[in-house]
């Protein structure tokens, strides 16, 4: 099976400028020499638009089409975003995520390593039916389940249901397959959804914000096991008065949303009607929200948070 890569920037595409500030500067070309490559975007990942999360899905459907695997490289900052993005539209080949967290200038540079292992991985009969995947030091972990959990250690991500393989002396290793509910069609655009956290004495002001600012769909990253402030319980009752879709997360580093407590608790936002997203965090549960708004398809929701 052909491999073909797409580059979108990132740290594994970066070197130091003279003043230190460490930019995007290596082109498809200058990365990888092994597969067949092709440059979509030259940026950091932490610039990246909605529109650009299309253009490189959009790009992935079309390479995969034949059956070929794709490797994507991509920014580690918001890489959960696309990959989440990707499993939601469903490619019909393998696709493999990958970046690093020490740039091209370093002379232990985690990149050339994570692209050799990624492409072993598209192309390895073993990944097919899997779904994307993350592919950063050695460990292969499923869209769904992969966040960037380290800001600078080589094994910056991490999976709410652990790793599902490895790479390990050149070889591809799979011990579990993933659960992927049906997904979605490519939207033309992705509807805004915003986040709002909860913290102690947090109001409603900053949902109301986002409500009137243009919003059409809101996540609130809740405490505990979902259980908002009385300020923002109060918005978020106004918001799905508005029409507007609230999905609950927690500010939790793992475990399920779960409507337990009364007295103003998640049991209350549940009866009021906004949607408990189990275990998927803030960032894919804004994605998740954006793509089943898009596709008129909000109703589908809850096949994702189990």
């Amino acid at each position: 099976m052909t491999v073909r890569v797409l580059t979108t920037g990132g740290t594994i595409a970066s070197r130091p400028a003279p003043d230190g500030s460490v930019s995007v500067a290596l082109g498809g070309a200058e990365l990888v020499e092994s597969a067949p490559v092709r440059e979509v975007l030259r940026k950091h990942s932490f610039a990246f638009t909605g529109s650009d999360l299309l253009t490189i899905a959009r790009e992935v459907l079309t390479e995969t089409a034949a059956g070929d695997g794709v490797v994507v490289t991509h920014g580690t900052d918001t890489l959960e975003e696309t990959a989440y993005l990707l499993d939601l539209v469903d490619p019909p080949a393998p696709v493999v995520l990958t970046g690093a967290q020490r740039h091209a200038g370093e002379p232990d540079s985690d990149g050339p390593r994570n692209i050799a292992d990624a492409i072993l991985v598209a192309g390895s009969a073993a990944a097919r039916g899997l779904g994307p995947l993350v592919v950063m030091d050695g460990r292969i972990h499923a869209a769904r389940q992969a966040v960037k959990a380290h800001t600078q250690a080589p094994d910056a991500f991490q999976s709410f249901g652990g790793p599902i393989g490895e790479v390990r002396r050149g070889e591809v290793r799979i011990w579990s397959t993933p659960q992927r509910p049906r997904g979605f069609p490519l939207p033309a655009e992705l509807p805004r959804v915003d986040i709002v956290a909860s913290y102690v004495d947090a109001g409603g002001e900053q949902l109301a914000a986002c409500r009137t600012a243009g919003a059409v769909g809101v996540v609130l990253e809740a405490l505990g096991a979902g259980n908002p402030t009385p300020g923002m319980l109060a918005e978020v009752r106004a918001c799905l008065d508005a029409g507007l879709p609230v999905v609950v997360t927690s500010r939790c580093a793992s475990g399920p949303t779960a409507a337990v407590y009364g007295s103003g608790g998640g049991a209350d936002l549940k009866a009021a009607g906004a949607l408990m997203a189990g275990p998927l965090p803030s960032s894919k549960a804004r994605i998740l929200l954006s793509v089943a708004l898009a596709s008129a398809a909000v109703h589908r929701l809850p096949e994702h948070f189990r």
